[in-house]
């Protein structure tokens, strides 16, 4: 496959930037400070960096828009985080290649599978199965009857998505990943014994989705279990039956989000965070890492600690917490000087006692 370039001038024009520099330089690449060479294009993001800049080998940079350097070719811009993953995204992507269904895949009755798909061996596709356009389904993957997949989606080694479920378009699924598994609800008798309670609907995925790997996403007891467009989702996360994850939401690693839970859009979940069932967090609301959220959040709210505060309750907290050991000492040593006080103070007490 021929390598990918583009002009420096193209590069800038892809992500909104400010061209400094001789626009007619070719990129093939990107890579970090220290390890680019000629031809590639690395990026600065805190000005903690620019000596790093100034004895880089790289052809150009993407940098803050604030930055006065006229040595090297750079593309300003607002956040130069985002152009250099645009940037670096466009010149890892490659074409779609549609190699067909595995003669040692499975494939059930009543399929709708287009011709410019990639199954792989050991797949095992259900019935009444509906698969969009350049869906790539790598091995052992298992889909249940009756699942509908939209365009460009990504399916890696694995992954199971059960009966009924929709996956959108352009949706990445990681491995090892469980979407549409029973949710986790019983009901209990007067002797302790536990009823499943049956959970009997379906989980949706909307478009532009990536879900990472070992997640579990449960199927609904009534409704749907609801993944809005665009959100991304980490590793080991636990999704209960009902949930509603808003649009643009990022949920990373180890979260737990109980039934019947909801997330607005663009909603910001820290590691190891979680979620009681039946609350709702609002739009842009951010919770951080470790904590648990017991109850609603309003919208653009940022909570942390356990149970979860506000996050500026929360670090004067944890900073008194620190100092618990020596504020304690000096209680003890406090509480000395009163009782010696005290025993100057009111003698007839003393000898009473």
């Amino acid at each position: 496959m021929a390598v990918k370039t583009k002009t420096i001038a193209e590069l800038s024009e892809m992500v909104g930037g400010e061209l400094a520099g001789d626009p007619d330089i070719r990129i093939h690449g990107m890579a970090d400070l220290v390890s680019a060479g000629p031809g590639q294009i690395s990026f600065l993001v805190k000005t903690a960096g620019f000596e790093s800049l100034k004895h880089s080998k790289a052809s150009a940079f993407i940098v803050q828009q604030a930055l006065a350097y006229d040595d090297k070719p750079l593309i300003k811009v607002k956040n130069p985080y985002l152009a250099a993953a645009r940037i670096q995204t466009f010149f890892l992507e490659e074409p779609f290649i549609a190699t067909g269904i595995s003669p040692k895949a499975h494939i059930g009755d009543d399929c709708n599978i287009p011709a410019e798909v990639a199954i792989g061996p050991f797949a095992c596709i259900g019935n009444r199965v509906s698969l969009g356009k350049e869906v790539a389904i790598h091995p052992g993957v298992v889909i249940g009857d009756d699942v509908v997949i939209g365009d460009n989606c990504l399916i890696y080694p694995n992954v199971t998505v059960y009966h009924s479920c929709t996956i959108g378009a352009r949706v990445i699924i990681h491995s090892g990943t469980v979407i549409g598994s029973d949710g986790f609800g019983f009901a209990t008798d007067e002797t302790g014994r536990h009823y499943k309670r049956p959970h009997v609907v379906t989980v949706q995925v909307d478009d532009d989705v990536e879900i990472g790997a070992g997640v579990t996403i449960d199927r609904a007891t009534f409704g749907k279990t609801h993944i809005m467009k665009g959100t991304k989702i980490d590793n080991l996360v636990q999704i209960g039956h009902n949930v509603t994850i808003g649009e643009n939401s990022l949920v990373v690693a180890q979260v737990g989000i109980a039934g019947s839970a909801s997330l607005g859009k663009n909603v910001v979940i820290g590691g190891q965070v979680g979620i009681k069932g039946h609350i709702h967090l609002d739009d842009g609301s951010m919770v951080a890492a470790k904590s648990g959220v017991h109850s609603n959040m309003e919208k653009g709210a940022t909570v942390a600690g356990y149970p979860a505060i506000p996050h500026k309750d929360w670090l004067k907290a944890s900073t008194i917490f620190a100092k618990l050991p020596k504020l304690y000492a000096e209680l003890l040593e406090m509480r000395k000087k009163i009782e010696a006080m005290h025993k100057k103070l009111f003698p007839e007490e003393e000898r009473d006692g």
